[in-house]
């Protein structure tokens, strides 16, 4: 049965062109986040619809940043964008470049007409799964698993995989308090940047289901003495509102760096932690549950 929601939200159809605008603003190519900042700035979505995520027991996208997915897939298929990076970032093709607007029905009508003969007519809107190339679920689907994998560990665990996590991109010196009344703070370390030049920066983990608000990024900086303190990160399994992210880099204030959950997996991803990737016929990856269960 199909989730109601209250807000409206977009359909992906209708977020097409806002789609195909933001790549052409950010240049031309832009990663998801980058995509996905630009829309929602663009199209002065309220802070009620970016909290809505699409499936808050399986993940912490959003159900607009879902919706954005599956308008890639269809602008993608018409051969207006493409993600051929090694890095994830989507690109205008010739084609894309070309275009200043589009017809969504044109584009629907297209897609629908390239499914095999033999199939129905029974197409819905999350029905695409014969596909590799489409956002699909099989391709979230050890997102997902990662997701539940990563809620349901223990506290201390998580803040070591985060400790881990933080060596692996360069930090020395990571040390992870694990005590209350630490102003917020999990744990602290040294970012080394070319052998020249040492961040102090502390940090704070939390395993979320839903969103992390403006209050709790506030709460984080203001915790503990900020003296020699060069940058705070907040890492969470949710996501952030857009209220929590203009706190984060409110001016005059300290900037707070921001790593939701979807960020949180590809990097896990990226850097093999706990994640064997095996490359066939289309990407697998396959969760090592020892790994983190041995944290």
């Amino acid at each position: 049965m199909p989730v109601k929601y209250k807000t409206k939200i977009p359909k992906y159809f209708e977020l097409m062109n806002p789609l195909l605008k933001a790549i052409k603003e950010l240049g031309g190519s832009g990663t998801n986040d980058e995509i996905y900042k630009k829309v929602v700035d663009n199209e002065r979505f309220t802070e009620e619809q970016l909290s809505i995520l699409h499936n808050p027991e399986k993940d912490s996208r959003t159900e607009i940043g879902y919706r954005l997915a599956w308008t890639q897939t269809y602008l993608k298929k018409y051969d207006l964008i493409n993600n051929t990076s090694a890095k994830g970032v989507w690109s205008l093709t010739k084609k894309g470049k070309e275009t200043e607007t589009v017809n969504p029905d044109v584009i629907v009508d297209y897609v629908k007409s390239q499914k095999l003969p033999k199939e129905k007519d029974t197409y819905k809107e999350a029905e695409l799964k014969n596909d590799s190339e489409t956002f699909q679920e099989d391709e979230n689907n050890w997102k997902n698993q990662l997701h539940q994998l990563l809620l349901n560990m223990p506290p201390a665990s998580f803040e070591r995989l985060t400790q881990r996590l933080l060596r692996e991109v360069g930090f020395i010196e990571v040390e992870v308090t694990g005590k209350s009344g630490d102003g917020g703070i999990d744990g602290k370390g040294i970012l080394k940047l070319n052998d020249l030049f040492d961040l102090r920066v502390v940090f704070q983990c939390k395993r979320y289901k839903g969103s992390v608000g403006p209050s709790e990024i506030r709460d984080f900086r203001g915790g503990a003495d900020g003296r020699g303190i060069d940058k705070r990160l907040f890492i969470t399994t949710g996501s952030f509102t857009r209220d929590a992210i203009k706190e984060a880099n409110r001016d005059g204030a300290l900037p707070v760096d921001l790593i939701n959950g979807e960020q949180l997996v590809n990097k896990l991803k990226g850097l093999s932690l706990g994640l064997k990737t095996n490359v066939k016929t289309m990407e697998e990856v396959e969760i090592d549950r020892e790994w983190f269960e041995e944290l």
